[in-house]
């Protein structure tokens, strides 16, 4: 996955709040720092910049999306915990088992250990609304955003504006391909690619 290392520009935040207005999507005031830094050390992440821009000016508070202050502790773990049980919904229910893995063990506990270890390694999904999600820092600027319903992972948008045009703006329906490539947010983005998985 790419690493913020300062350089790139990130997605323009005053676009993608018209376009959540535009859209009636409610928003509410932005996160202070220390609130966005209470949260990032409860759960165990560090916002992606655009993400944090983002709630930094507004919170966006529809129905499909994360509040990160209404909501409660225990549904924001289970959102932060959806892309790890829908990997494991499928190794339970559909057959997945990246070769990478090695032997897959014969009990579903022993599965469960290996799915909670290898994606434990994985880069870190943090919900944005439904199921969406942007990678956490270390992705940098200009990161993708995925919809997550187990294994099939699928690019929602090249970047946050990206997204919100592609779901908010009904014409775009026809939009050109996501120009994302498949080490964008490695192994997640390789699912959309249908590549193996190595890790």
């Amino acid at each position: 996955m790419p690493l913020h290392d300062g350089v790139g520009e990130g997605v323009d935040i005053d676009a993608c709040i018209a376009l959540l207005e535009a859209h009636g999507v409610p928003l509410d005031p932005g996160l202070q720092s220390a609130e966005l830094a209470e949260i990032e050390a409860r759960y165990g992440f560090v916002f992606s910049p655009d993400h944090r821009h983002l709630l930094a000016r507004v919170q966006p508070a529809g129905e499909r999306w994360l509040h990160w202050t209404r909501d409660s502790e225990d549904s924001i773990r289970s959102r932060l915990d959806w892309p790890r049980e829908g990997v494991l919904f499928d190794v339970e229910n559909n057959a997945f088992w990246p070769a990478g893995w090695g032997v897959r063990p014969p009990n579903a506990e022993a599965r469960s250990a290996v799915v909670t270890e290898r994606v434990g390694q994985w880069p870190t999904l943090v919900p944005l609304f439904a199921h969406r999600y942007m990678p956490a820092a270390p992705a940098g600027p200009g990161a993708p955003v995925f919809s997550v319903w187990q294994t099939d992972v699928v690019f929602s948008g090249a970047d946050l504006l990206d997204c919100l045009r592609r779901e908010l703006e009904p014409d775009t329906a026809g939009s050109p391909v996501i120009d994302v490539s498949a080490d964008s947010c490695v192994p997640w983005s390789l699912l959309p690619f249908e590549q193996e998985v190595a890790e």
